[in-house]
């Protein structure tokens, strides 16, 4: 029950006993006793009434407050636990997002672990002079085997009294070429790491009588008249070091030039070797020219012949087709002469037989 309610009924209460006293005190000594107790009776049943209905309508309040109480609980802790679930799962999902990324993380960090022993180890080959040819002359290897069949180059080669790194086996013209290795490496970090300008100057006159002498070097061993094509390559494993001479000394290039050696990279080298090969595919398309010719030859005379045999063939076709026609004559004839001794009437009064009319000689011999 409401406030409102309660102090309506309290109300009443209080007018009904005011009313009591009033008329208690109008009527005096003279009233009755009987009527006023009776007026009290009533008014007291009525309260008690009033406070019963008032009594059931806060106990009905009561439980329905106490309902949506339980209702707005459940309510709430459905939402709440559904809440922590959510929070819950989205925490694992975050938990295992995260232990994934740490797992890429490590293995990432083990790659560059990894790559860092492998750069140190690559410093440590570059920082030898022997080492470094090996690795110039592998890397050779995987490029030129990469790049041509097995039958057109040889490695280490001898040429002229003189190991090659690599020879080309090219038919004539323009005949074998020779590819030396070479890795000017210390000219090459002195020029990169030089501040002032005289170690600069001194550096690029250290890279540049370097480069002269590999030229001069290859050009006077792997140029052999009569054995060789009038050119030879010079291989740099470097692309920096490619950059760098084309770059800063296109003297150097143009001076490899007038000696017939080209300087190339392993993007170059590639390049080349790759118009070889199309070079090479072209030089054995002509070599088996003859071959096909020959078998075209015989190719047309396969067909020449097999034209014989099929006129041969027809031929005997139009024989079969006659003897099949002449064969369907000679059985028609057999039929009409059946038909005809079918006909032959035999005199049974007389004792005498019908003759077969006799056929034509013609006939006969059909």
């Amino acid at each position: 029950m409401e406030l409102q309610d309660i102090a309506v009924w309290a109300a009443i209460g209080v007018a009904g006993l005011t009313l009591a006293f009033q008329a208690f005190g109008r009527r005096g000594a003279d009233g009755s006793a009987q009527q006023v107790t009776g007026r009290l009776d009533q008014l007291a049943a009525q309260q008690a009434a009033a406070q019963n209905a008032l009594s059931e309508r806060l106990q009905a309040q009561e439980r329905a407050l106490a309902a949506k109480l339980d209702e707005r609980l459940n309510s709430l802790q459905d939402r709440v636990g559904q809440t922590l679930q959510s929070n819950a799962e989205q925490a694992g999902q975050t938990m295992t997002e995260l232990r994934e990324r740490l797992a890429v993380i490590d293995a990432a960090q083990k790659n560059i672990t990894e790559l860092s022993g492998q750069v140190v180890d690559l410093q440590n080959v570059l920082s030898n002079k022997q080492a470094r040819g090996a690795f110039g002359e592998v890397q050779l290897q995987d490029i030129v085997q990469s790049s041509l069949p097995a039958q057109s180059y040889e490695f280490q080669a001898q040429l002229g009294g003189k190991r090659v790194d690599c020879l080309l086996t090219l038919p004539n013209p323009p005949g074998a070429i020779g590819i030396d290795a070479k890795f000017p490496l210390e000219s090459y970090r002195a020029l990169r790491e030089a501040r002032d300008e005289a170690a600069i100057v001194q550096a690029r006159r250290d890279f540049t009588v370097a480069i002269r002498l590999h030229v001069k070097a290859i050009a006077e061993k792997y140029i052999v008249p009569g054995e060789t094509a009038d050119s030879a390559l010079m291989f740099l494993p470097s692309e920096a070091v490619y950059a760098e001479l084309h770059a800063s000394f296109p003297n150097l290039v143009e001076d490899a030039g007038r000696l017939r050696v080209w300087i190339v990279s392993p993007t170059t080298l590639m390049a080349t070797l790759t118009t070889i090969r199309a070079v090479l595919k072209d030089v054995r398309m002509r070599e088996q020219a003859h071959i096909i010719q020959k078998k075209v030859g015989e190719l047309g005379l396969d067909v020449n012949r097999l034209g014989e045999r099929v006129d041969k063939l027809q031929k005997h076709f139009g024989q079969v087709v006659d003897d099949v026609r002449q064969v369907a004559i000679s059985s028609d004839k057999i039929a009409q002469k059946t038909a005809a001794i079918r006909d032959v009437e035999v005199g049974a009064t007389d004792g005498n037989i019908t003759q077969i009319p006799e056929q034509p000689a013609v006939a006969r011999l059909n």
